[in-house]
């Protein structure tokens, strides 16, 4: 177990590594279509694509968050 600090880390690096194993994915099944060597070509491309992907989620994560903020009406307990 992770100690509860590294949560965020822990959650960005897992996020990201399926966002990228479902996005790559697609990319790369409709660049090539089904064949053979599908999964040889998919899986470099998705490595290369969390590689990208994990350090993007640390830097923009920030941003996301306020931007959600403000879009986000607070509710006041009790109303």
């Amino acid at each position: 177990m992770f100690p509860a600090r590294f949560a965020p880390y822990l959650f960005g690096l897992i996020l990201s590594g399926m966002m990228s194993f479902l996005v790559s994915g697609i990319a790369t099944w409709r660049a090539v279509g089904m064949s053979g060597d599908f999964v040889v070509l998919w899986l470099p491309s998705w490595l290369n694509s969390w590689a990208v992907a994990f350090p993007t989620l640390l830097v923009v994560r920030p941003f996301a968050t306020r931007l959600v903020g403000l879009l986000v009406r607070q509710e006041v307990p009790g109303e």
